[in-house]
């Protein structure tokens, strides 16, 4: 058996006391560091793909795209060259429609039943002078860190559904 004065000895003893204690701590610490490293890098991602859609969308409304023989290729190097940094253009799917009014608007679901990107059935159509179009682009960004009770990953394999739209009346261009 152990003497008293020994077990009075350890209790005692401070040595590796901090060391212990930061690797009770470190572990939340550097899992909320990376959570919200990863949470900037979506935000960041957003700004970027919105940006891209805003620039990408200035062709279809000012007639450029269509007046240069654009199609929906085009449109989508056109945002691929601009999202480029941040993103593997497999994963988006975009959308260019023409509707009759701002009140009949009525997008394609961006996801199927089973809760992946849907990309069978967008369509492509810049319109003509003086069309409404609603412009949607859909990136299926990936997520590093596991989507723990669902806070962040909208989409099957932790990855996170962002999409960005426009909607606008083409310019004159034909004049």
């Amino acid at each position: 058996m152990f003497k008293a004065g020994f077990l009075n000895a350890f209790k005692k003893n401070r040595d590796g006391a901090t060391a212990v204690e930061f690797a009770l701590v470190a572990g939340p610490f550097f899992f909320f560091l990376l959570a919200l490293i990863e949470i900037a890098a979506v935000f960041f991602a957003e700004t970027v793909i919105e940006n891209a859609v805003l620039e990408s969308a200035r062709l279809i409304r000012t007639g450029q795209l269509q007046g240069g023989g654009g199609d929906a290729a085009s449109f989508r190097t056109e945002v691929c060259d601009r999202i480029e940094v941040i993103a593997n253009c497999d994963q988006m799917v975009f959308e260019v429609a023409v509707f009759e009014d701002f009140d009949g608007i009525n997008p394609t679901p961006a996801t199927n039943e089973d809760g992946s990107l849907n990309g069978g059935n967008m369509g492509f159509d810049p319109g003509d002078a003086g069309d409404i179009v609603m412009v949607r682009v859909y990136y299926a960004y990936p997520l590093v860190l596991p989507n723990m009770f669902g806070s962040i990953g909208n989409l099957p394999d932790n990855q996170r559904l962002i999409m960005s739209a426009t909607v606008f009346r083409n310019e004159p261009f034909d004049d």
